[in-house]
């Protein structure tokens, strides 16, 4: 069993050790269940409460004194569900927030055309407003695809990816680095046409643009990523990958 999931899902480690051994001592006084779950005497209080306010504990009176319980697992189900509902909620609310940042911004008549982002998280973002971007039937063009200096979590990152992406009926055209032949994650040859890089050009910068946008991605252990508007640049970009696409290889 994977207790690392309760913590994913938005329980504390001292959280999860203290439900832990609710389950297994049933109704408990503090004393007994902070030898069990490991947790000092002057934090268990505190972690019983937010376990009652998750709807994960609860208490009972037995001969007069006051004892803590687990409520049954399943309810771990239910604060998933409750926990999903307010992020659904929240969501809505920023949506509109964004809306509005968004006019505010084009009434000021304010346009930058070269955004910079650091860390596996905003570049990651790039291609995620990508999708958001596209739709049924449209498409986009990779130059130099590859996984980098084995960054962390980028092979699963763009399993996901290619598997919205061909849910949402997207279209690639891809120019992957010669020495990802064998090694491409499957999900990126869904609904995509893809060609191979001669060894010489291989590169960990990889390009990938679509309508007036391009993006530039170092994939190193702190990847760096470039987002350029302007219809120009995918003009040229798109120049560039005509001329490799005929030399590249299936």
């Amino acid at each position: 069993m994977d207790l690392k999931l309760l913590e994913e899902i938005g329980l504390t480690p001292g959280e999860v050790k203290v439900y832990l051994a609710l389950l297994k001592l049933g109704p408990s006084k503090t004393g007994p269940l902070c030898a069990a779950a490991g947790v000092s005497s002057s934090k268990i209080y505190k972690i019983l409460d937010r376990l009652h306010a998750k709807g994960l504990a609860g208490h009972v009176i037995i001969g007069k004194a006051k004892h803590f319980a687990a409520m049954q697992p399943r309810c771990v189900l239910d604060y998933m569900d409750e926990k999903q509902a307010r992020l659904a909620k929240d969501r809505k609310a920023v949506e509109g927030m964004v809306g509005e940042l968004e006019r505010m911004q084009e009434k000021a008549g304010v346009k930058t055309e070269v955004f910079v982002y650091e860390g596996f998280r905003g570049v990651t973002n790039l291609f995620r407003g990508m999708l958001a971007d596209l739709k049924a039937g449209e498409e986009y063009y990779v130059i130099g695809a590859g996984y980098g200096e084995n960054v962390p979590g980028l092979r699963p990152f763009f399993h996901n990816h290619h598997l919205r992406r061909s849910e949402r009926r997207i279209g690639l055209k891809m120019l992957a680095n010669h020495d990802q032949r064998e090694a491409l994650e499957a999900s990126t040859k869904l609904k995509a046409e893809i060609r191979y890089l001669p060894q010489y050009l291989i590169t960990n910068m990889e390009i990938a643009f679509y309508k007036n946008k391009v993006i530039m991605a170092l994939w190193t252990r702190e990847p760096k990523g470039f987002l350029i508007e302007s219809e120009e640049a995918v003009k040229n970009f798109q120049k560039y990958f005509n001329s490799f696409w005929k030399i590249a290889k299936p």
